[in-house]
């Protein structure tokens, strides 16, 4: 037997003015997600209520990351600058004269971690819908991220292979002059090995977003309004 459950809708929002439904690969994190069914929580089991939490935790991350400035103002996303050019004295003594220009510089490469984290968006989504879970209680039971690194260990690199093109894109396009600025004065270094290694802190920063809300609503499963979270995670505790 299965049961639909339905995921709720992102609102419109973000310096593009809303989030696409196209963020999910034309499904849309609002899509009504089929999930396996079982005997226990109105025929919904364990497996249900871990891919549930997968898909509201991931689906706060984004809606978060893909906000106007969603990665500079998040308390646990906001990257440095790429390691590159973080450890290259040379090039920022050359290119920045204050500390305010390394801060725009800093912000103008956590606005280019968008487009990487809209390619990962649906990829993180289609993954939920897909996983097999094994030893649903361990997770449910286990840390406060448990359900989040589980996801992470499945995937393996599957969000930094995606990103690396985009993210070296918008690196090339970048508005901001001071990106151009920076990327010119890295003699021997090309745009494809900082965009290699800046997709790994952009795919930290999405896991440590996701796991975040994770540990929200764990934290309080019952601000979720969600029956199905409430009865996993809220047991025993009101």
């Amino acid at each position: 037997m299965e049961k639909t459950l339905d995921a709720p809708l992102a609102k419109p929002l973000g310096r593009r003015g809303f989030i696409r439904n196209t963020l999910v690969g034309g499904a849309g994190l609002g899509a009504l997600a089929t999930l396996p069914g079982c005997s226990a929580f109105g025929g919904f089991g364990l497996v249900d209520a871990i891919q549930r939490i997968l898909f509201l935790s991931s689906e706060r991350a984004f809606a978060q990351l893909l906000s106007d400035d969603g990665f500079w103002n998040s308390q646990v996303a906001r990257l440095d600058l790429p390691g590159v050019i973080g450890s290259r004295g040379d090039v920022l003594s050359g290119i920045l004269t204050s500390v305010v220009f390394k801060d725009r510089l800093q912000r103008a490469f956590n606005d280019i971690a968008y487009e990487g984290a809209e390619r990962a968006a649906p990829l993180v989504t289609d993954a939920v819908r897909t996983i097999g879970i094994r030893n649903a209680v361990d997770l449910v039971n286990g840390g406060p991220t448990a359900a989040t690194s589980y996801l992470r260990s499945s995937m393996g690199a599957t969000l930094v292979e995606a990103m690396i093109p985009e993210l070296g894109g918008a690196m090339r396009v970048a508005s901001d002059p001071l990106v151009g600025r920076a990327l010119d004065a890295l003699v021997g270094v090309d745009v494809s090995r900082i965009a290699s290694d800046f997709s790994r802190d952009v795919d930290d920063a999405i896991w440590r977003q996701i796991g975040f809300e994770e540990t929200e609503i764990r934290r309080d499963p019952y601000a979720t309004n969600d029956p199905l979270i409430i009865g996993v995670f809220g047991a025993g505790r009101r």
